[in-house]
């Protein structure tokens, strides 16, 4: 499984593995200009396009363990994409009876399935191993955004998947206020028996438009590579070449890109290559990987409001587009229209939307009020009062004139409320 000409570091929590080497099925993150995981922009169509372009891996969106234990695993044959399902939780209440389920995550193996790194968010380390068994024989590798509890659970994924699975275990952490607080977290991390580590270098209360500050990266990268342990950085690299250069510059083994990837996903194309490409042309495969595997409609709006250029006389248009068929027509790209009725046929989308359900609307003036929606409450309140005023045609008992006008019969208690079970 490894590589025997490496001796073998004996973790603490008794999992043998070889400095430097990586799992059968794994991947090296040595060497590598990788995609970030980013919430909205991670989605299946930006990771392909982003590999179209050149990245040597990708990050999907940060998924919670708990959103994806109890889902479905199913193929669809029809985009050959794999997607991880589950009926919508709705709080204690059961479903709707027409609930559709959601997809809570989506992959395509022939086109990804080699390089795709799946992110998890969790807390707690038997919930990680749950979550990371339904997905780790579909991905290249495994990896934890920072939180509580972070060795326990690298621990327990070193020891509970990766002999199974033989894909790597990494970590994506945030630099602290000091260097030596961040080299004893890395230290620690390292010793948990992860294949990589990725250092975002900005401390966690720092935003994106705040700079990058990478004082530590040359520490972070010496204790990584003592252990042998790949290092990425990430943040504020804007291109791959930009990328390499920084990795040699600071020692470490590669570098990640964000925020650059959401505007023009081309910028992982070396200058030699062609470099970044114009944004129309971007645009372009970014709309034919997003009809092609089905990507929901409105990721693929927000995408788009990203890659067009809040100049250009376009952007307005197509923030306002309902329909694939529209996105084209106003880009003209004609030669993709048969395509986008495809996609919008098969998402309901534009001329084949469904008409919405009819709910019922009765509602009396008081809980009208009480959501917020005084202008209904008037009008049933008016209502209920010109009924009140009219004339009773029909004489009637006293009884049946006070029943009449009585307030409603009160509704039985509720009952005790069920605590939610963990998903």
């Amino acid at each position: 499984m490894y590589h025997a000409t490496i001796p073998p570091i004996v973790h603490h929590h008794g999992y043998r593995s070889q400095q430097g080497a990586h799992p059968r099925r794994g991947v090296d993150y040595r060497g590598k200009i990788v995609l970030a995981p980013m919430v909205r922009s991670g989605e299946l169509p930006s990771r392909l396009v982003a590999l179209k372009y050149g990245a040597d891996l990708v990050w999907g969106p940060e998924t919670v363990d708990r959103s994806m234990i109890g889902t479905t695993r199913r193929v669809n044959d029809a985009t050959g994409t794999i997607e991880w399902t589950r009926q919508p939780s709705n709080g204690q209440k059961a479903p709707p009876e027409h609930a559709t389920e959601s997809t809570i995550y989506k992959m395509h193996p022939a086109k990804e399935g080699e390089k795709l790194i799946f992110q998890m968010g969790t807390s707690d380390p038997e919930r990680a191993v749950a979550c990371a068994r339904l997905v780790a024989a579909d991905v290249a590798g495994i990896d934890v955004n920072a939180g509580y509890k972070l060795c326990a659970i690298l621990e327990a994924l070193v020891r509970d998947i990766v002999p199974e699975f033989e894909i790597g275990i990494s970590v994506k952490i945030r630099i602290l206020d000091t260097a030596a607080e961040t080299e004893t977290l890395v230290r620690r991390l390292c010793a948990t028996g992860i294949t990589g580590l990725t250092v975002h270098c900005r401390t966690t209360p720092m935003r994106p438009r705040e700079r990058a500050i990478r004082g530590q990266l040359r520490m972070i990268a010496d204790v990584c590579r003592e252990a042998g342990v790949a290092c990425l950085m990430n943040g504020d690299v804007t291109n791959r070449d930009e990328g390499l250069k920084l990795a040699e510059e600071f020692g470490v083994d590669g570098a990640m890109i964000a925020t650059a990837a959401e505007k023009n996903p081309s910028c992982f194309r070396s200058q030699a290559d062609g470099g970044l490409a114009p944004w129309r042309e971007a645009v372009e495969e970014y709309v034919k990987l997003a009809m092609e595997v089905e990507n929901k409609y409105g990721n693929t709006k927000f995408l788009l409001a990203n890659m067009v250029p809040g100049k250009q006389v376009l952007h307005g248009p197509i923030t306002q587009c309902r329909s694939h068929t529209q996105v084209c027509q106003h880009l003209d790209f004609s030669h993709l229209l048969e395509k986008a009725r495809a996609a919008d046929m098969a998402l309901e989308l534009g001329e084949f939307a469904r008409a919405p359900r009819k709910k019922d609307k009765k509602a009396n003036a008081a809980a009208l009020a009480a959501g917020g929606n005084m202008a209904q409450a008037r009008k049933a309140s008016k209502t209920t009062d010109n009924k009140l005023a009219q004339p009773n045609r029909l004489a009637q008992p006293a009884q049946a004139a006070q029943t009449e006008t009585s307030l409603p019969v009160a509704e039985p208690p509720l009952q005790p409320a069920v605590a939610a079970s963990s998903m």
